[in-house]
């Protein structure tokens, strides 16, 4: 069953016009909780395929499947009410054809709520983008560093380093926009590269690891608090280390328990009375 989106919430119209009038604010999320509190502040609420990393310990996205997108921004959907939300197509679900893309985003979209979808691929994905435009599917392209492209690009590494592979992703870049893309999202290129998309471009570049050119900026969420301490990627910006927190207080519970300190009278029912 589909889970309804608010009227309430910002536009795939209001997110394009955004493009040069001001920052867009974006981050993921994958859960109702972290929806609950990332909807007060950010335009678009990426429900990524980074979940397999981030909440399954996957090593990379490629064994995320449809049927977890969509577990995934339902609960997405349920926490927020205001921020555009948009759910990433994974790997193998719509590579094949146009047809298959549709179907998957189809199904993405009745069944969570969401307003969107997100692919990765550059000018070869153009067909597809088109497809799924022209049957009223809002699409958000996945430029640069495209995680689902982790083997062929020989680890997560830096793109458009050299004149040939900038010019390229330049040229991916406006041909998605030409074939209907609302935003494109710029991930782990070369700063002046970014920069030169985002002034080539009609419609808003979202940057990860990118340029402060670019229209808005996205992070994944759990990298900017700070509840991964094993490793800091270049383009994060810690605000918190929440992480520290997080142990502190679970080490304090456990202590408690042991201690017999917890629960206390304060958080049982009936204290000290007969049954």
């Amino acid at each position: 069953m589909s889970t309804q989106t608010s009227i309430s919430r910002k536009s795939i119209a209001t997110i394009r016009e955004q493009k040069g009038a001001g920052k867009l604010v974006s981050l993921t999320a994958y859960s109702m909780p972290m929806a609950k509190l990332v909807d007060a502040h950010a335009d678009v609420i990426i429900v990524g395929d980074s979940v397999g990393m981030v909440l399954y310990g996957m090593p990379s996205t490629l064994a995320v499947t449809l049927d977890m997108m969509i577990a995934h921004g339902q609960a997405v959907v349920r926490g927020s009410t205001q921020a555009c939300i948009v759910v990433d197509l994974p790997f193998g679900a719509y590579q094949e054809s146009p047809s298959q893309a549709f179907r998957s985003a189809a199904r993405l979209l009745t069944e969570t709520g969401a307003q969107a979808v997100k692919l990765e691929g550059g000018a070869e994905m153009a067909d597809t983008v088109r497809f799924l435009a022209d049957r009223g599917v809002p699409v958000m392209a996945h430029i640069g560093l495209m995680p689902q492209q982790v083997n062929t690009m020989g680890g997560f590494k830096a793109q458009g380093l050299t004149s040939a592979a900038a010019e390229k992703i330049l040229n991916d870049a406006v041909a998605l926009e030409l074939a209907g893309a609302f935003a494109v999202v710029i991930e782990g290129t070369a700063e002046a590269l970014a920069r030169r998309i985002t002034e080539t471009l009609r419609i808003p570049t979202i940057g990860i690891g990118a340029s402060p050119a670019c229209d808005g900026q996205v992070l994944v969420t759990e990298d900017m608090l700070g509840m991964f301490t094993e490793y800091t990627p270049k383009f994060v910006k810690r605000y918190v280390d929440i992480a520290s927190s997080m142990s502190g207080a679970i080490a304090e519970y456990a202590d408690d328990v042991r201690r017999g300190a917890f629960p206390e009278p304060a958080h049982c029912f009936a204290y000290g009375k007969a049954g």
